[in-house]
């Protein structure tokens, strides 16, 4: 009986992220398209990137508000700026980072002589099915744990590293075809996704 019970919160528990996701992401027809998106890996002295086939390039031509950054500083408040104080930005060892054609973004902070320390920040478009797929497997599948802050919609998850004595961390915010994705190990600002958010979308 407990068991049942327990399948049945959990099936109730996703059911009500699948509602959630649904009404906080607006409906949009772009053109057909691909982008990288961030799937970062951050261990010894490289990052490396895994593209995310779900994502598109083409933003939306009615709903989307805000344009996709070029400065990685620009976008971060003083605080968070303070955080993260002498932190490299985008040294070349991490390369790909900056500006990436068709305009993602992505930010790695982290000197190349740590083993672990670092977050890295993609943001790119990506339009309501792909994203409204790709959170709602985060959330059945990974354990990550979804919510709508801000007129978006935002994941989040930490877990041990599994080499070190530290946190390792996603978090994920989408808004009118935008999507901010971050993965960090031992390196966590307060404030940085809402920072982001803050500049992007005036919230």
């Amino acid at each position: 009986m407990a068991s049942l019970l327990a399948r049945r919160a959990r099936t109730v528990a996703l059911a009500s992220v699948a509602l959630m996701l649904a009404g906080g992401l607006t409906a949009c027809a772009g053109e057909p398209g691909t982008a990288e998106t961030s799937g970062w890996t951050i261990s010894g002295s490289t990052a490396t990137r895994t593209p995310d086939p779900t994502a598109s390039a083409s933003p939306s031509a009615t709903t989307t508000s805000a344009e996709l950054p070029t400065d990685c500083r620009e976008i971060l408040s003083e605080a968070v700026l303070a955080e993260l104080g002498d932190t490299p930005l985008n040294d070349p060892a991490f390369a790909p980072n900056g500006v990436q054609p068709g305009g993602t973004l992505i930010c790695v902070w982290r000197d190349p002589q740590t083993d672990t320390t670092g977050l890295v920040t993609t943001i790119s478009r990506m339009l309501r099915g792909p994203a409204l797929d790709m959170l709602n497997t985060l959330a059945d599948d990974e354990g990550f744990t979804c919510y709508t802050p801000d007129d978006g919609t935002r994941c989040e998850k930490t877990w041990q590293n599994e080499t070190y004595p530290v946190t390792d961390g996603r978090t994920l915010f989408w808004r009118d075809d935008i999507l901010i994705d971050t993965q960090y190990s031992n390196l966590a600002p307060a404030g940085y996704t809402d920072a982001i958010v803050g500049k992007l979308f005036g919230s």
